[in-house]
C-alpha cells in the first residue's frame, strides 16, 4: 500500500512507488526520524576551563536529572571533568568564537532533534521544572527569542538582545531561519559579548527581537544581590523566577536549589491535597459512595491475595525491637535504617494528629504500644500503630489516651537512573585460594574451567593462591603439599599453549582474606577486574559476563549468591546420583550466608583499603576479623550489589570455619555448613530411618 501527502509528493524522498524501478529506497533508521518527531527541549550550558569543575559541576547536579540532554560548551577543558557531564570543547578561549562554534555545533548535531533550545551561563541557577513548563506551553512553529531584553551598548543598533546571564530560549524555527547567515555573522558583526553578538545576528537576519513575554507567558528572572541569602529573599519576583543570576559559588547554587526545591515540593503537596479533596467530592456520586475512594486518596489500592499463600505478612515491632530478623531469631534489636524508619513513622503520626486537631487538642507521644508494618508491592509500606498519647486541651487539662493510626509510605513513580557504561569485553582475573583441605576439588575445578574458558578462549585469567601454614612452608622443598596441583597446572598449560596459569604462594598461621587480597592486589594493575572464588565453584561464561556487567569501576562491587548443592549422601540417599544438578529445592539452595565469591576492580579495593588505615593502626587484629564483604560495606562508599546467581554452582563441601574471624562471620560459616547438608524433609527422613532401625 502506498502513501502520499496532500501535495501528491512522497513523505520520504526517494521512496515513492514510482521511483522503485530506478533507485534504491533508503528509509530512516528510526520511526521518529521519518515522522519528524522531536524532543521538546535541548539545554546548553556555557562554561569555561576555570569554572567547569566548580560552577559547571553544580549546574550539572541541579538540572541534569530534569532534562533529556544537557551539554556543556567550553573553549578549553581540564584533563579531568566531573563524572556524568557531557562536555564539548571548541579549543579556543575567544568568547565570540566559542558562541559561533556552539551555534554551529547545534546545527550539525541537534537542530533536527529538538523544538526548543535553552542556553544559560554556568553562573546562573535554573529552576528546571519551570523552564519545562514554559516550553510546554509554547507553540513549536513560532520564531521566538525569549529571555531578559537588554539594550545594545551605545544604543546604535535597533532592537533588543537577550542578556546571557539569565539564559534565553530559541525556537527551532528561528534557528533554521538564521542558519544560512551564521557565517555572515561571524565575519561581519563585531562585539565583545557573546550574548550581544548572537542578538545582533538574530535581529539583523531574522528581524526577531528578544522578548520577556509572549502570549501571556512570562520569562521570569531575578538578579541576585552580592552575598545574598536565598532563605531571606521573600519577594514574589524571586519566588517565581525561572533563572537567578549571578551565582558566585557552588555553595550558593546548592542553597538556591534547596530553596526552590522546597517551594516546588510544597506546591506539589498543595496540588495533591486539592486533588484528594476533588476525588472525595466526586466519589459521593459514585455507585458505592465514599467507599469507592481508596485510602489514601490517589494511592493504589492494597494488594488482594487470591490464595492463602499470597497473604502479605505483617511484622511486629516496638521502639527497641523487631520480631522478624534476618538470621531467623525470634526477635532482635531495632537498629540502622529500620530504627530510623520506625522513628520517622511515629513522628509523622503525631504530627498529622496535631495538624488535624490543633488548636483544640495537642498530642504528645508517650510510648508506642504496638507496631505493625508490611510491604505491599503495589503501593508501598503500610503501618499500623497503637500509640499512647498525652492529650492537652486549650484549657491546659491533659490525660493519657491510646489511639490506633494507619499510615502508608507510598511508592514513587518508576524512573530510569543513569548508570556508568560497562562492557562485556573486560578481562576477568579469577583468583582461587587453596589450602591443604582444598586439594581434592582441584581436578574437578580445572576440568570444568578448561571446558568453559580455555576451550572457548574466554577472556579470563586463572590464578591460584597457595596457602601454606608455617610447618608446611618449612618442608616445601622436600614435601610440597601443592606439588600435585602444580603438575596439573603444567599439564593444562601444555594442552592449551595460549593459556598461562600463574600461582602465588603465601605463608600464614591465620588465613585472612584481606591479607591475601593485599598481596594479589599489588601484583596486578589498578584497572584489573577480580573474581574471587572457591575451588568448589563451577565457573562458566554466563556468570563471567554478569561479573563484568555488575562490577562497575568506582561505582559498584558484586557479591553473587551461589547455588550450593546438598550433600549427595543426604539428597540422594538410596537413590542414583544425577549426572548434572538442576536448580530444584531437593538438589540444593542459594547459600545466603556465604560471601566468599566477589567481583570488584583493583582500584576500588585499593581505595577501600586506604580508608581502613587509621582503624588498622588502632586495632591490628582488624584485618583478621573482617572479610572482603564487610570491608566494602563499611569502608568503600560504593554500591554493594548482592544477588542470587543461578549460573554459579558450588559442589557440596564442608567449609572449615575460622574462629579468629569475627563472631558474626564464624556463626555464618557454621550455619552455612549446617544448612548445606540437605533440606529439612531429607534430614527428617534420615532421622526417621535411623530411629526405625534402632527400634527394630
Amino acid at each position: 500500500m502506498g502513501f502520499q501527502g496532500e501535495d501528491g509528493g512522497d513523505p520520504t524522498p526517494g521512496c515513492g512507488a514510482q521511483r522503485l524501478h530506478r533507485e534504491e529506497c533508503h528509509r530512516a533508521k528510526y520511526i521518529s526520524t521519518e515522522l519528524g518527531m522531536r524532543e521538546r527541549l535541548f539545554v546548553g550550558v556555557l562554561t569555561s576551563k576555570n569554572t567547569i569543575n566548580t560552577l559547571g559541576a553544580a549546574v550539572n547536579r541541579t538540572i541534569s536529572h530534569h532534562f533529556d540532554v544537557v551539554v556543556f560548551f567550553t573553549g578549553l577543558r581540564n584533563r579531568k571533568v566531573p563524572h556524568g557531564m557531557f562536555v564539548v570543547s571548541h579549543g579556543d578561549e575567544r568568547l565570540i568564537w566559542n558562541m559561533f562554534q556552539t551555534v554551529k555545533y547545534i546545527f550539525e548535531h541537534y537542530i533536527n532533534e529538538y523544538d526548543w533550545f535553552y542556553f544559560v551561563q554556568d553562573d546562573a541557577y535554573t529552576e528546571a521544572d519551570r523552564i519545562k513548563v514554559l516550553v510546554e506551553h509554547l507553540s513549536m512553529d513560532r520564531e521566538l527569542y525569549m529571555g531578559r531584553p537588554e539594550e545594545f551598548i551605545g544604543g546604535e543598533t535597533e532592537g533588543k538582545y537577550c542578556y546571557g546571564g539569565f539564559g534565553y530560549l530559541l525556537s527551532r524555527s528561528l534557528l533554521l531561519r538564521l542558519q544560512p547567515f551564521l557565517e555572515n555573522c561571524r565575519n561581519d558583526i563585531l562585539s565583545s559579548r557573546p550574548d550581544e553578538w548572537l542578538g545582533r545576528c538574530i535581529i539583523d537576519y531574522t528581524r526577531t527581537n528578544c522578548v520577556a513575554e509572549y502570549e501571556g507567558l512570562q520569562y521570569h528572572h531575578y538578579e541576585l544581590g552580592k552575598n545574598s541569602d536565598p532563605s531571606k529573599e521573600q519577594s514574589e519576583e524571586f519566588r517565581s523566577a525561572l533563572t537567578v543570576h549571578p551565582v558566585s559559588d557552588p555553595e550558593q547554587m546548592y542553597r538556591l536549589h534547596r530553596y526552590f526545591s522546597e517551594i516546588e515540593l510544597q506546591r506539589t503537596y498543595d496540588e495533591i491535597a486539592k486533588l484528594q479533596a476533588e476525588i472525595k467530592n466526586v466519589s459521593v456520586d459514585a455507585f458505592e459512595g465514599n467507599r469507592s475512594a481508596q485510602w489514601p486518596v490517589g494511592v493504589s489500592p492494597p494488594f488482594e491475595p487470591k490464595s492463602r499463600f499470597e497473604v502479605l505478612k505483617w511484622e511486629y515491632f516496638t521502639e527497641e525491637e523487631i520480631y522478624s530478623c534476618v538470621d531467623e531469631a525470634p526477635k532482635c534489636e531495632l537498629r540502622g535504617i529500620d530504627k530510623l524508619d520506625v522513628a520517622d513513622v511515629i513522628e509523622t503520626a503525631v504530627q498529622e494528629l496535631n495538624n488535624k486537631y490543633m488548636p483544640t487538642l495537642h498530642f504528645k507521644k508517650q510510648q508506642l504500644i504496638n507496631g505493625y508494618r508490611r510491604f505491599d508491592p503495589t503501593r508501598g509500606m503500610e503501618y499500623t500503630l497503637d500509640l499512647q498519647l498525652e492529650v492537652v486541651n486549650q484549657k491546659g487539662h491533659s490525660r493519657s489516651i491510646t489511639k490506633r493510626v494507619h499510615l502508608v509510605r507510598p511508592l514513587s513513580l518508576i524512573e530510569i537512573i543513569p548508570m556508568p557504561y560497562v562492557t562485556e569485553a573486560t578481562r576477568v582475573h579469577v583468583i582461587i585460594p587453596l589450602t591443604l583441605e582444598d586439594r581434592s576439588f582441584v581436578t574437578r575445578f580445572l576440568e570444568v574451567f578448561a571446558s568453559n574458558a580455555f576451550e572457548t578462549s574466554e577472556n579470563a585469567v586463572l590464578t591460584f593462591l597457595f596457602i601454606y601454614d608455617p610447618v608446611e612452608a618449612q618442608h616445601v622443598s622436600q614435601n610440597d603439599i601443592f606439588a600435585g596441583v602444580k603438575a596439573q597446572i603444567n599439564t593444562y598449560e601444555r594442552k592449551f599453549p595460549a593459556v598461562k596459569i600463574p600461582w602465588i604462594s603465601v605463608k600464614t598461621e591465620t588465613p585472612a582474606p584481606i591479607k591475601f587480597m593485599d598481596i594479589i592486589s599489588k601484583k596486578h594493575p589498578v584497572d584489573t577486574l577480580f573474581f574471587l572464588a572457591q575451588v568448589s565453584t563451577n565457573i562458566n561464561a554466563e556468570f563471567l559476563n554478569r561479573c563484568r556487567m555488575n562490577s562497575i569501576n568506582n561505582w559498584q562491587v558484586f557479591f553473587p549468591i551461589h547455588f550450593q548443592e546438598f550433600n549427595a549422601d543426604v539428597a540422594y540417599h538410596n537413590q542414583p546420583r544425577p549426572a548434572t544438578v538442576d536448580l530444584v529445592k531437593d538438589a540444593g539452595h542459594f547459600d545466603r550466608r556465604s560471601f566468599d565469591e566477589a567481583c570488584f576492580y583493583n582500584s576500588d579495593y585499593m581505595a577501600t583499603r586506604s580508608r581502613m588505615v587509621a582503624d588498622v593502626q588502632e586495632n591490628e587484629d582488624l584485618l583478621e576479623g573482617l572479610d572482603i564483604y564487610e570491608m566494602f560495606v563499611k569502608y568503600s562508599g560504593l554500591h554493594v550489589f548482592r544477588a542470587v546467581e543461578p549460573a554459579l554452582h558450588q559442589q557440596y563441601r564442608y567449609q572449615p570455619c575460622n574462629p579468629k574471624l569475627s563472631e558474626e562471620i564464624y556463626h555464618r560459616c557454621v550455619q552455612s555448613n549446617l544448612e548445606g547438608l540437605g533440606s529439612r524433609s531429607q534430614l527428617a527422613m534420615l532421622l526417621f530411618e535411623k530411629e526405625r532401625g534402632n527400634s527394630t
